[in-house]
């Protein structure tokens, strides 16, 4: 398969599709931190998803065609439920906020509707206010393998949605009692240790488990695909 992933600079799902024998490829406006540039397209991710060819860091063109598989982690810090508190402050509301939060929209929503076969897009719950479509399911890393809580979306359009592969109780992070009396361990306290910045770019990783499951159940093996 050829699967491009937007807007990831850690390289965790590109890198288990590889691991899978695909021919996947990060994208992204930062350079990658997962060690693979030859695997890196730096730049306009919505470029990259028109096909064709695209160059990676190493200075390699590859025909890729038609995408038959896009993963998308669009930038989510205006659209998401949790920052909805800051479009309005003192009683009045916050024109800038609300640009940017219509802008990433337009992101979002050009990703969904790619000429491609196969899109998923991951992001944390949304804010209503933007009116993004309906998400297909909600997952946590620890159903595949991770003991933290991270409520993440995923929109979905010609995948099944993902199967957890490895249910654990969370044990790490700070502890919350939800309202049904669940005890629950939270992502936002993790040791990831560096400026609030760094913490919050770790934070913002896909977890390996679920990139591993993403991999395994949207890629499969190579040889199934002509």
């Amino acid at each position: 398969m050829k699967v491009l992933v937007a807007c990831e600079e850690s390289q965790a799902v590109c890198t288990a599709f590889r691991e899978r024998g695909h021919e996947a490829y990060s994208c992204d406006i930062q350079e990658p931190s997962g060690g693979h540039p030859e695997w890196h397209i730096l730049g306009d991710a919505l470029e990259a998803v028109k096909g064709g060819s695209v160059t990676t860091m190493d200075g390699q063109v590859h025909v890729v065609g038609k995408w038959d598989l896009l993963i998308a982690h669009p930038p989510c810090t205006y659209l998401t439920n949790a920052g909805a508190r800051h479009i309005w402050k003192g009683g009045q509301l916050q024109p800038d906020r609300v640009q940017k939060g219509i802008l990433a929209r337009d992101l979002f929503m050009r990703f969904w509707y790619a000429d491609i076969q196969r899109v998923v897009i991951e992001n944390p719950v949304p804010s209503k206010i933007f009116c993004l479509p309906e998400y297909s399911q909600i997952v946590q890393p620890f159903q595949f393998g991770h003991a933290v809580t991270k409520k993440t979306c995923l929109w979905e359009r010609g995948v099944r949605p993902l199967e957890p592969t490895n249910i654990v109780e969370p044990v790490k992070g700070r502890k919350m009692v939800l309202k049904n009396g669940t005890v629950r361990y939270s992502c936002w306290e993790m040791d990831c240790g560096g400026s609030k910045e760094e913490r919050a770019k770790a934070r913002s990783k896909t977890f390996p488990g679920i990139a591993k499951a993403m991999a395994d159940q949207w890629g499969g093996d190579v040889g199934s695909h002509g």
